[in-house]
């Protein structure tokens, strides 16, 4: 490993282009070096002692032949990038630790929930299926998670087990009918149709598995920010945005710890969605 020098700085008009800020919300830590290569002359090599790294291990996620997906490499990146805070915001941190209040109670590790950052839900996609394979409680929050659970080929449907071995399913969909919906498809640059049809789908094909686990399908009615999929005491977490589907949002697995917020405050969320939502399943 590599001795981290001082942080390798870029000017202040390179972090507010729109190539990198988009490399840094898409959470591509290639593109980033490129763009560290690019608009700060940087080597590899003076990359890596930046960070952390071996020049090799910087070579290989310029070369998308490796991905970053932890929260405290993020974290190294950024600091031995010197990003600026808004930097850091699009990359789903918090700000710099030099400007925080409060000393270590912001050290990453006073957060122990957040136990891995994937680039986007397909990163993911093995280790969700692996937890939905042995969980006994499947809850989802998604638009209309056809990708998710709804169609015979989507990332959770071959998955899930009989009711017979106590597998209770919930997932919340965005109501077809409701103003949000057409909100949404506008954001997605969808039509209001092609959206509400995919929902109505979605629920058409989970009133089958009525048979095969104890399934309960619900429409919301509100502007869908977070997409969800908890397993028992395990979430992956993503976000919806103007621009992009949740699916490519970055995800966070959030596992529940004694006193942590974010895993009872997203589990809250759901909750208090569900007993406001129409039950159509």
């Amino acid at each position: 490993m590599a001795t981290p020098l001082a942080p390798t700085a870029l000017p202040d008009w390179a972090w507010e282009r729109a190539d990198v800020r988009q490399a840094l919300r898409a959470r591509d830590v290639g593109a980033v070096f490129r763009y560290v290569q690019q608009y700060s002359g940087a080597s590899q090599a003076r990359i890596a002692a930046a960070v952390g790294m071996t020049q090799a291990r910087v070579n290989e996620i310029i070369n998308r032949r490796r991905e970053v997906s932890r929260l405290d490499v993020y974290e190294r990146i950024a600091d031995g990038l010197n990003m600026p805070d808004d930097a850091r915001h699009l990359l789903g941190l918090a700000a710099s630790r030099e400007k925080r209040v409060g000393g270590p109670a912001f050290d990453l590790a006073a957060f122990p929930e957040v136990v891995r950052v994937y680039s986007a839900q397909g990163s993911a996609r093995d280790e969700i299926q692996q937890q939905a394979r042995a969980a006994n409680e499947l809850d989802i929050l998604a638009v209309r998670g056809l990708g998710l659970i709804g169609l015979k080929d989507s990332m959770l449907r071959s998955h899930l087990r009989s009711q017979d071995n106590g597998l209770r399913v919930r997932v919340l969909l965005l109501d077809p009918e409701s103003s949000a919906l057409i909100q949404r498809a506008a954001e997605i640059g969808e039509s209001v149709e092609s959206l509400a049809s995919g929902v109505r789908l979605a629920e058409a094909r989970l009133r089958e598995l009525a048979g095969i686990c104890d399934i309960q399908v619900y429409r919301y009615a509100m502007l869908p920010t977070w997409r969800l999929i908890r397993t028992d005491s395990t979430m992956f977490v993503g976000a919806f945005d103007a621009g992009w589907e949740g699916h490519e949002s970055a995800t966070y697995k959030v596992m529940e710890t004694p006193h942590g917020p974010l895993f009872r405050g997203f589990r809250r969320m759901f909750e208090a969605i569900t007993q406001s939502a129409e039950r159509t399943v």
